[in-house]
């Protein structure tokens, strides 16, 4: 029986062909004597049917796996490709339904990013309201004087609300707890029981924007939640407060959203996420003294990689020895007849 094949993405590895995690993650996966491993073409953008010819299982980083482009003539599908493991926790650029359609298991990373994510967050808070960015453009244009005109804004007592209690959004309310806000979510699968348990109080949708000072979003891209923060919703935010968003950019309504900031309707945002990314050059947002923007990337640390990667990989080391990985996105794929002859197998 040939060795289990594993394409590797390309935007795992920097200029100098060293991977963007601990080369010591890669050397167990590179010396498995099961697995055979080969790093994908750069600039990949997209999985093709001949990548799902070729292997057994391929880990993402950017690339987006849509079945169309996996299997162009619908229920033709024979490759070999079993599994789709995301260097990451979202997993909007994988086509969920139609893997599971093909016979095809995806997996993420959520343990591992939530602590990195949520540090960023806390991050990206603090900088939005203490006007971090604005600070150090004075500062190096040598604008002292002007300081006073550069007020930053206190947390204490301020009502800090978070848009989706997942496990990152459980992680930024423990971590948001030390700074005496008065804690607040809103999210349709958390109960108020465990939300109190961590000090927070549930709300509904209008009452969180409405309430709070500072609104964090965290939660998952689908389509209950594509333009979730629309226009009426920044509408019901009072002029003084803030929003972050470290989810995905389009659960942001972004016309919207540069709407309310040109017009006062709320003070300030920070935003890791746009809905076009790479955002355009033109884009308003980048623009504006009020914004701090992030290339997606402000969680990227040697913590947050090694996580992922550790999680990662080690669901492809789990397929490969016909184990369950412990992150399947889509369990249903497990009553499929191809995950049931490979587990079988």
């Amino acid at each position: 029986m040939s060795r289990f094949q594993l394409g590797l993405s390309a935007a795992l590895f920097g200029a100098d062909d060293t991977p963007c995690f601990d080369p010591d993650i890669l050397a167990q996966i590179l010396n498995h004597s099961d697995i055979e491993t080969t790093i994908m073409e750069a600039g990949k953008t997209h999985i093709t049917a001949e990548d799902a010819a070729r292997f057994d299982a391929i880990y993402v980083m950017l690339e987006q796996v849509q079945a169309d482009n996996i299997a162009p003539d619908e229920g033709s599908y024979d490759g070999r490709l079993r599994l789709v493991a995301r260097h990451g926790v979202g997993f909007d650029s994988v086509d969920v339904a139609g893997m599971t359609r093909l016979g095809i298991m995806v997996t993420n990373t959520p343990d591992a990013v939530r602590r990195p994510v949520a540090t960023m967050a806390i991050t990206m808070m603090l900088a939005v309201n203490h006007r971090l960015i604005e600070k150090h453009n004075l500062t190096r244009a040598g604008r002292w004087k002007e300081n006073a005109d550069f007020m930053g804004t206190g947390l204490t007592g301020k009502v800090l609300g978070v848009l989706g209690a997942g496990s990152i959004g459980m992680e930024i309310l423990r971590m948001a707890a030390p700074f005496d806000f008065q804690l607040k979510a809103c999210d349709p699968y958390r109960s108020a029981d465990e939300l109190a348990a961590i000090g927070a109080e549930k709300l509904e949708i209008e009452a969180l924007f409405s309430q709070s000072d500072i609104i964090i979003v965290t939660t998952a891209l689908n389509d209950e939640t594509y333009h979730l923060v629309d226009g009426h919703k920044l509408g019901l935010m009072k002029a003084d407060a803030a929003l972050v968003n470290v989810a995905r950019g389009s659960v942001v309504h972004e016309a919207d959203l540069i709407k309310a900031l040109q017009n006062g309707q709320i003070r300030a945002a920070g935003l890791d996420v746009f809905e076009q990314e790479p955002v355009q050059m033109d884009n308003p947002l980048l623009k504006m003294d009020n914004v701090i923007t992030t290339s997606h990337s402000l969680c990227w640390t040697d913590e947050c990689f090694d996580n992922i990667a550790r999680d990662g990989l080690g669901s492809v080391v789990s397929f490969a020895g016909r184990e369950l990985p412990r992150y399947i996105v889509n369990r249903a794929v497990l009553d499929t007849s191809a995950q049931k002859n490979w587990f079988e197998g």
